[in-house]
């Protein structure tokens, strides 16, 4: 039987792309304007057709022609398309130039007219005046054919399985004549939302502790992998993260890779200055100099993000500080947290690869509303028997400019200036809009 149809809008490194294929969908299309992110995705993927465009003026039928899905039906469309959400004064908010990517991916639901959407947003919108956006919005999706699920949540990852409390938005839609899609309901429970009925959500020590400890190799200074035997006693999590078991995988296809292979796993040093004030932070609290949060074992992580690209000085979120040691965590340790597979992996560098995973929807949180979704489209989910082999690994250290040029496309972002106040450059309108 063959498996649903989903096309990925704004892909990034493919947190949702993962968690809708392991709900079920086959993955056919994901669009990513940022050479970088989509190399990422394109190795992780090796089935789905990579279109390394903005959405800007991308037709539908060009989509559909680059993944070869002639006739064929489209179940679902998903993305977070980056938006502003400010009231203009005399003008809607949806017209304001600075909302255009959502413009076009209301747009592209239109064209591509999938049976379903997911679009997924900051909470932010849902506040204050950018409630008028989020009204008009919804307005936008049933102008085109589409009903939207009413009342719309605020879903929390720690709801659902990831040891990390981090609230996004989203809007299920169906097009209309189709029954639309139910909420899912929380998976676990944590500190934030106790429910004595739920398993607990996993904790930064159950997500982390099994992990070899990236201060043994020296290697890790200079490169993000190493092949080791020293990985620790895993907790349940760490073991779905290992993917130790068959149904570790959910419905979605296995991977072939080296389960020696600590990968993403650079380390960071700091100053013992640093060091020292770390170390004297309490677990849960803010470190009062960097205003890095430092982990609580027992606890869940804060909220990952992604900082800003190069044209607005080449700015990554504070990585949070380990629980037990005195350094910010790794790119591998940030997966984990954000419920990243340990075969899943990133750009080499610290700073692309956390701004992957800080962009990225956590996979399991993403599988639990893809799931609901297959339920609506009456889809029996199955695991794939293929195994797939991941892509090819230059993806992984490309820098921008070479990354453009793999793909044939100009350089869409300015490039990285490594010093502080860094030199502000001139940017098309593309290129502003596609900053979140």
């Amino acid at each position: 039987m063959s498996r649903p149809i989903a096309i990925d809008l704004f892909a990034g490194a493919g947190g949702m792309s993962l968690g809708f294929e392991e709900a079920g969908f086959d993955i056919a299309a994901a669009v990513e304007i940022d050479p970088v992110h989509a190399g990422i995705h394109a190795y992780n993927f090796p089935l789905c057709t990579t279109i390394p465009f903005s959405v800007l003026g991308l037709s539908g039928q060009t989509i559909r022609d680059a993944a070869k899905l002639h006739g064929k039906p489209i179940d679902l469309v998903f993305g977070g398309a980056p938006c502003q959400g400010f009231s203009m004064i005399g003008q809607r908010s949806l017209d304001d130039p600075r909302n255009a990517l959502v413009r076009e991916f209301v747009r592209l639901i239109a064209e591509l007219s999938p049976t379903y959407f997911v679009f997924e947003n900051v909470k932010g919108l849902t506040l204050g005046k950018h409630r008028s956006f989020l009204g008009e919005l919804l307005e936008a999706f049933e102008q085109v054919g589409y009903q939207v699920q009413d009342p719309w949540r605020i879903l929390n990852a720690c709801d659902f399985g990831a040891p990390q409390y981090r609230e996004r938005l989203f809007l299920m839609g169906a097009r209309k004549g189709h029954p639309l899609p139910d909420y899912p309901n929380p998976r676990t429970a944590s500190p934030k939302t106790p429910n004595l009925l739920l398993p607990k959500a996993p904790n930064c020590a159950e997500a982390l502790a099994d992990l070899p400890k990236v201060e043994r190799f020296p290697l890790l200074a200079r490169r993000d992998w190493v092949h080791t035997d020293d990985w620790g006693q895993p907790s349940e999590y760490a073991a779905t993260m290992r993917r130790i078991k068959h149904q570790d995988w959910g419905c979605g296809y296995r991977r072939n890779f080296d389960r020696k292979l600590l990968s993403s796993s650079m380390r960071t040093n700091h100053t013992m200055i640093s060091q020292r004030r770390f170390t004297e932070t309490e677990p849960g609290k803010v470190e009062p100099i960097s205003r890095f949060f430092k982990l609580a074992p027992h606890g869940l992580s804060n909220t990952l993000r992604a900082g800003t690209d190069s044209a607005r000085g080449a700015f990554t979120s504070p990585r949070p500080i380990h629980y037990a040691v005195p350094r910010c965590v790794t790119v591998r340790e940030m997966a984990r947290l954000h419920g990243f597979p340990d075969w899943f992996r990133f750009h080499a560098t610290k700073w692309h690869g956390a701004r992957q995973i800080g962009n990225a929807v956590p996979p399991p949180l993403a599988r639990a509303i893809g799931e609901q979704i297959l339920a609506v489209l009456e889809a029996q989910p199955t695991m794939p028997e293929r195994i797939l082999d991941l892509g090819d690994e230059q993806l992984l250290v490309l820098d921008m400019k070479h990354a453009a040029k793999y793909w044939g496309v100009p350089v869409p972002i300015a490039g990285r200036n490594k010093k502080s106040g860094a030199k502000k450059r001139k940017q098309t309108e593309i290129e502003a809009l596609r900053i979140q």
